[in-house]
């Protein structure tokens, strides 16, 4: 079950670790990102706040169980703006150099911050997972990896099987949701490019469906959600295990296929272990 982190102190982390554990429930955490946080600012004391933010979601998950915290990590939900190559490079070397602490502490504390990127509509600053991975990379360390969703990624890249692949050992957390971010499998997303994707990079984390509801008017607004996604919030979240199962269980059956028709001198390749699968 992901938990988003929208201010600390919102809800009780033991607390909650208690009632997951008793329900057989694994977690992971987001961080939220309004007007107040951002990495990228020319006031170094809203980078000075941003950051104590982030290191008081890593404490939140660490309590939790959690292993993540993830989410656009970088600037405000929503803010754009038009930047030249010259500008871009300045607004990387911030980010990593912002980073950089906070990924050692997360590392310290055993949680990953791991980087999202967005659709065009939701930041101008990193849209695909090549931009992502360019940060991650140069932050070079256990604490700090690439979030990947799908319901962003069928916006802006080209191919979602070779996004996966660019993300590669940087890969931390996997968001799914259908195109119209609904159900995962009722929708033209291409769902086996995204297990094919999963498997080729060995990815073993957590996959969670990250879906909104119409009800809660806040939510509702600043996601865009307009109507209702499903009959219930329920039929969407059972519905969309179920097609998550199926999609998995049939990978690792042409993953059982293929390494039969390998030749005996060639290379094993990458072996996909069921992430397991948690609802937000």
């Amino acid at each position: 079950m992901e938990l988003p982190i929208e201010n600390p102190g919102d809800w009780d982390p033991g607390r909650a670790a208690d009632i997951l554990s008793g329900l057989e429930l694994g977690a992971t955490t987001c961080a939220v990102m309004p007007d107040t946080r951002d990495l990228l600012s020319d006031n170094p004391a809203v980078v000075a706040s941003t950051q104590e933010y982030i290191k008081s979601c890593v404490r939140i998950a660490k309590r939790v169980g959690a292993r993540t915290v993830g989410g656009p990590i970088y600037t405000p939900v929503g803010k754009t703006w038009l930047m030249n190559a010259d500008a871009r490079r300045v607004a990387v070397a911030r980010l990593i150099q912002a980073l950089r602490p906070l990924s050692e502490d997360a590392a310290e504390n055993g949680v990953m911050l791991t980087i999202e990127p967005l659709n065009r509509y939701e930041t101008s600053f990193i849209n695909t997972v090549e931009q992502a991975v360019e940060v991650v990379s140069a932050v070079d360390s256990p604490g700090c990896g690439v979030q990947v969703d799908t319901f962003h990624m069928n916006m802006e890249e080209k191919n979602l099987r070779e996004a996966i692949r660019c993300a590669g050992k940087w890969l931390g957390h996997v968001q799914v949701s259908g195109n119209d971010r609904g159900s995962p499998g009722a929708d033209h997303i291409p769902w086996r490019d995204v297990a094919d994707g999963l498997r080729d990079v060995n990815y073993k984390g957590p996959i969670c469906i990250e879906s909104f509801t119409s009800a809660n008017k806040t939510i509702a607004r600043s996601a865009s959600i307009w109507r209702r996604l499903a009959p219930t919030q329920d039929e969407l979240a059972v519905d969309g295990l179920a097609f998550l199962h199926n999609l998995l269980d049939e990978s690792r059956v042409d993953e059982a296929r293929d390494a039969k028709l390998e030749p005996a001198s060639g290379a094993t390749p990458d072996r996909l272990s069921p992430p397991s699968t948690e609802m937000t």
